[in-house]
């Protein structure tokens, strides 16, 4: 990494970070803008990634979709499976009106991204929203330390990956990864967690918060292989150039975006 791209990374990461953390505590209207807007802004690298590959997703029904997944995450009109049942069946309906190559990869493009983005990222809105009054304030407080332990184990895979790396993870889908960087970033998960716990999540149980620290550790690094794969099969780089030395927001999110179902799943069903 070039020393003016680490420069521009860590400027934009002081004044990004605070503003993040701010949304997460306060949640309710913030949180639900701050989540649209990452979502609406990954749908529309996911659509040019597709672009890459003669894949035409249907802008307007997945920007609709994928906001219509987050608002009734926070309003809930109707249930999961009638939403899904309606989605699909206007989406067939309008395909067959589009003239823009295959009907098939285009079907598949538009589903994937409106799942992959909108219904991942409406997980995060459960997650926020899963505590009421008076303790509200304890989703902002699990917010902020998933999100922090998806940070360090970024951080400690990168550089524990290279001073240590030796071995690769995934050759095909992104050759500079190595085991030793996914094993540094695994521990460093967990113990973000664990240290999070003694800080702000006392109100959730050991098991709870080590099963929270495996699924940033696991899934999170998965998340990003998955997303590399993405951007390899259409050769790019970046998912886009909007963050300043970090490339896009699928770039910056693809870890929380993986993970955040599986920890909403996680509470719903263990706490």
């Amino acid at each position: 990494m070039k020393a003016g791209n680490t420069a521009t990374r860590i400027i934009v990461s002081v004044f990004a970070i605070p503003i993040i953390i701010a949304v997460s505590y306060f949640g309710k209207a913030y949180f639900l803008l701050f989540v649209c807007v990452i979502a609406l802004a990954a749908f529309r690298e996911f659509c040019q990634i597709a672009e890459k590959k003669n894949s035409f997703v249907n802008k307007p029904f997945g920007y609709a979709a994928v906001i219509y997944f987050i608002l009734n995450s926070y309003y809930p009109i109707w249930d999961v499976y009638s939403s899904v049942l309606v989605l699909i069946f206007i989406l067939l309906l309008v395909e067959l009106f589009r003239k823009n190559n295959s009907a098939v990869s285009n079907l598949s493009a538009t589903s994937l991204g409106v799942f992959y983005v909108g219904f991942f990222m409406s997980s995060l809105i459960g997650i926020r929203e899963m505590f009421i009054d008076p303790f509200y304030q304890r989703g902002g407080y699990l917010i902020i330390s998933i999100m922090a332990a998806i940070w360090i184990c970024d951080s400690a895979a990168y550089f524990g990956g290279t001073a240590l790396g030796k071995h690769k993870l995934f050759r095909r889908v992104s050759p500079n990864k190595s085991w030793e960087g996914a094993i540094f970033g695994f521990v460093f998960a967990i113990l973000t967690m664990l240290l999070a716990k003694e800080i702000v999540l006392q109100f959730l149980p050991f098991n709870l918060i080590i099963l929270i620290g495996l699924t940033v550790g696991v899934f999170g690094q998965i998340g990003d292989l998955i997303e590399s794969l993405f951007k390899r099969d259409a050769h790019i780089k970046d998912s886009s150039s909007i963050i300043p030395g970090h490339g896009g927001v699928l770039d910056r999110f693809d870890s929380l975006l993986y993970s955040a179902p599986i920890i909403f799943l996680l509470l719903k069903y263990f706490y």
